[in-house]
């Protein structure tokens, strides 16, 4: 029986090597994506049955290439992103076009590359990590503008490809603990612990939490499950008791 093809972008990041983590623990062979080739190297070393592989998303010839290289693909994970830390008067054309590039068109140029083939193969599924930031205002207005088309484009993929079998879902993080954060918190060591007050669960993300969500959206229990936006973010998009507090809304 030939073993389920799964392709990761921003691979060698934390989210991705959580999500690539969770996909090969189901006995899928999963190939982590990522301009930074050391780094998925590295997190490839450590999960058995995964292959690390170089991919700029902004280059149409390397995506071309890997789709080529992969042509078998069931599952798709576009996860990789930048993002300028900017206020929006003072970022510039190549920092705001990189957000754009690699967040939305990247992703735009994988699903073109991929989804031919599990359109042939009648089936297929496809998970974009969006974030919150795609459904409301949290800083980074380039990268929020490029993270809401992508959730466009993930109900219009969902709606064109689904009589072919193929699904496509998004999920939507709040703030996620990764090593990313490790620059500000050098400067600002309690901004994790101060992002908190704003969850519900009062706790912020974990890799896995992303891992977890995406792990479902791919399987087989989604099945009858396309076009949906799974929110992974605490509650944040919910509400807030401090918010309900200055209005006068009475809560528990």
């Amino acid at each position: 029986m030939e073993t389920d093809v799964a392709l990761v972008t921003g691979a060698a990041g934390d989210i991705g090597t959580a999500i690539a983590g969770r996909l090969a623990a189901r006995g899928i062979h999963v190939v982590l994506a990522d301009r930074d080739l050391d780094g998925a190297r590295r997190a490839a070393a450590s999960l058995p049955g995964t292959e690390a592989i170089a991919l700029d998303l902004r280059s149409p010839d390397s995506v071309r290439a890997v789709a080529e290289r992969h042509s078998s693909l069931r599952y798709l994970v576009n996860n990789a992103a930048v993002c300028a830390n900017a206020d929006f008067e003072s970022i510039d054309e190549p920092a705001w076009s990189a957000d754009l590039d690699v967040v939305l068109a990247g992703s735009i140029r994988m699903c073109q590359a991929v989804l031919p083939a599990m359109r042939r193969a009648g089936r297929g599924a496809v998970v974009n990590v969006a974030s919150v930031n795609g459904h409301g205002y949290f800083g980074n207005d380039v990268y929020s503008a490029a993270k809401a088309g992508l959730l466009s484009l993930t109900r219009s993929l969902a709606v064109q490809y689904g009589p072919y079998g193929v699904r496509v879902n998004s999920v939507s993080p709040g703030t996620i603990a990764t090593t990313a954060w490790q620059r500000r918190l050098e400067t600002e060591p309690d901004a994790l612990e101060r992002a908190k007050r704003w969850y519900p669960l009062r706790r912020v993300g974990t890799p896995l939490d992303v891992a977890h969500a995406v792990d479902f959206l791919l399987s087989d229990q989604a099945e009858w499950i396309t076009g949906t936006d799974l929110r992974v973010d605490g509650g944040l998009l919910a509400g807030n008791t401090g918010l309900a507090d200055d209005i006068g809304a009475a809560h528990v």
